[in-house]
């Protein structure tokens, strides 16, 4: 068991003719010296780990903050490529409304365009109508006339004289 400061401080060593016993003093200071080179090789060794223990502390405080700014770059290459994404989203949006409303305004071009020639078409057949029925009527007008009677009484003259 080493020795303790108290036990150093009230070490007591018996008187002889000559003063302190010389064989007990020199074992307590053999002791002294056992014991004081078994705390400083404790103390090197506890140093040694104290010292590879702060170098691992240290190394890995370095990856702490290399992890921590890797954790923010990516973070911020993230939220760009969101914004990124949402920019282009909004312009794809953009682009396909205006291409919605030319395509509209285009079909709405193409229906007013067919609906004027369907109203047109609808002129020309009713003309047509018209004009046909007027030629019919003048037909009939003209069957209905005396001059063919005439005719058929002369053909039927032309018929007795042969």
């Amino acid at each position: 068991m080493p020795l303790t400061p108290l036990d150093i401080h009230n070490k007591e060593f018996s008187k002889r003719l000559r003063g302190y016993d010389e064989d007990e003093v020199n074992e307590f200071l053999d002791q002294i010296i056992k014991d004081y080179e078994s705390l400083i090789r404790e103390n090197k060794d506890l140093q040694a780990q104290l010292s590879v223990h702060q170098e691992k502390l240290g190394h890995f405080a370095n990856i702490e903050e290399t992890l921590s700014k890797t954790i923010i770059v990516a973070q911020e290459a993230a939220d760009e490529l969101k914004n990124n994404a949402k920019k282009e989203a909004q312009l794809i949006v953009k682009e396909a409304e205006k291409n919605a409303d030319r395509i509209v305004n285009d079909s709405l071009v193409k229906s007013r365009k067919v609906a004027m020639e369907v109203e047109e078409l609808k002129k020309q057949a009713a003309i047509y109508r018209a004009r046909f029925r007027a030629l019919v009527e003048t037909q009939l007008d003209l069957l209905s006339q005396d001059g063919w009677e005439s005719l058929e009484s002369n053909e039927a003259r032309v018929r007795e004289l042969e």
